[in-house]
């Protein structure tokens, strides 16, 4: 049976997220589903759903949980970012048969305050109850903490590509300490899928820093790409990191004949 690759966005974005990796995994003859968000299948330059302020980590885990069990097998698990943070919750539900966390966010427990982390949030950390509402980046701000590897005539397309995203959420994985749900928490002893995890040395949203302590939780395969950055799937040299996460897919699907 064909393995299926279930890939989850980040913040702020869509399906589209994973165009390179879709084409490019698709031609080695994985199925790609490559999901969407509650409340992100929305035009940018619209309004956000008012919902979606309160909307966090485990209303997203749940919808995505949904999804999965509709599929034929327990599917490969793809996280970027957020999406990261999101395949670990579903891994630790027994939901993933591998997963593989690109840039990802770090689960409750583990610290995550730096200064570019500051930096790429200030905005909506200087509105008062932002955890109750959309939010999106400035321009500035995502340029600083995404896309500042990708050629400058490609960050205004991709910033007017980035929809609202729930402030609930950023609350819970920035600042999960404030969280009486402990939505971001997840118990590393229920992940017993293979994890791979990887990181941009250059990432200033999930610093590498950072991304080694998610691998260290899980026990899992760490890889830190250099001149790499957030936006790890679309950044030039995209495919370098493409083919290592198939190689190490490759090795799986052996050990497992």
């Amino acid at each position: 049976m064909t393995e299926t690759l279930f890939m989850i966005h980040g913040m702020w974005g869509g399906p589209w997220f994973w165009e390179n990796y879709t084409r490019y995994f698709g031609a080695k003859g994985y199925s790609c589903v490559a999901t969407t968000l509650p409340y992100h299948d929305v035009d940018p330059r619209g309004a956000p759903d008012p919902r979606l302020g309160t909307t966090g980590l485990l209303d997203y885990a749940d919808a995505l949980e949904k999804e999965i069990r509709e599929l034929p097998e327990r599917p490969i698990l793809v996280g970027h970012s957020m999406g990261g943070l999101l395949a670990q919750l579903l891994a630790s539900r027994g939901l993933a048969k591998a997963a593989v966390l690109l840039t990802p966010s770090a689960p409750a427990g583990i610290v995550t305050l730096r200064p570019s982390l500051i930096r790429s949030f200030w905005s909506s950390h200087m509105t008062w109850g932002f955890w109750r509402k959309p939010f999106r980046q400035t321009f500035g701000e995502a340029v600083y903490s995404m896309m500042h590897l990708l050629p400058e005539n490609q960050w205004r397309p991709l910033y007017n590509s980035l929809v609202f995203d729930s402030g609930r959420a950023v609350l819970e994985i920035g600042h999960w300490y404030l969280d009486p749900q402990h939505a971001s928490r997840v118990d590393a002893a229920k992940v017993t899928c293979p994890v791979l995890v990887i990181a941009g040395a250059e990432d200033r949203i999930t610093p590498a820093s950072v991304v080694r302590q998610v691998a260290k939780k899980y026990g899992a395969e760490y890889k830190e790409f250099p001149g790499h950055a957030h936006w790890i799937a679309g950044e030039p040299g995209w495919e370098e990191v493409a083919d290592y996460v198939a190689a190490w897919l490759e090795r799986l699907a052996e050990e497992d004949r």
